[in-house]
């Protein structure tokens, strides 16, 4: 990898995929990760929150984990989550399982590159967007995508998967 490079930005780069990658300045005193991330991509990019996009690790009923990845301000609906996967139910992954098996930390979690891959949904607001961003698999790096591009290297299923 090169140097600052991650697991996400290398697998962009080798499938050739049309991908910006923005760093900013993260508050190590801030666990508000994605807000963060929305706050550096409206006021550099002109990003709207909505197509800023967040990773969750949830635990289906049978054991295995999975990935969810939504808008930054909407909430996670675990049932439309677990429906959209195949599963009845479905809780938030241990932050510590989520780090081991993505082998990011948290606030830092890429749907990409990940050291397991897990089966995805995305919500389906994405395909409204031209680009979306989500994490590069360091807190303070986003990369923006083509949402397709996004749905094809994940593997992902989408749905609406956001409460409310």
């Amino acid at each position: 990898m090169a140097t600052g490079a991650t697991p996400a930005t290398t697998l962009l780069e080798q499938a050739k995929i049309a991908h910006l990658v923005h760093r900013y300045q993260h508050d190590p005193r801030s666990d508000s990760y994605g807000t963060e991330a929305v706050d550096a991509l409206a006021a550099d990019l002109g990003v709207e929150a909505g197509q800023v996009f967040k990773t969750l690790v949830v635990e289906l009923s049978s054991g295995t984990l999975a990935v969810a990845v939504l808008p930054v301000p909407a909430k996670l609906s675990l049932k439309a989550a677990a429906a959209a996967l195949g599963a009845p139910k479905a809780v938030m992954a241990d932050p510590a399982k989520a780090q081991r098996s993505s082998g990011y930390v948290t606030g830092g979690i890429s749907p990409l590159g990940q050291r397991r891959k897990l089966a995805t949904v995305i919500d389906s607001s994405a395909l409204d967007w031209e680009r979306v961003f989500c994490s590069a698999g360091r807190r303070g790096l986003e990369i923006g995508l083509a949402p397709a591009d996004l749905v094809r290297l994940t593997d992902a299923v989408t749905a609406p998967i956001t409460a409310g």
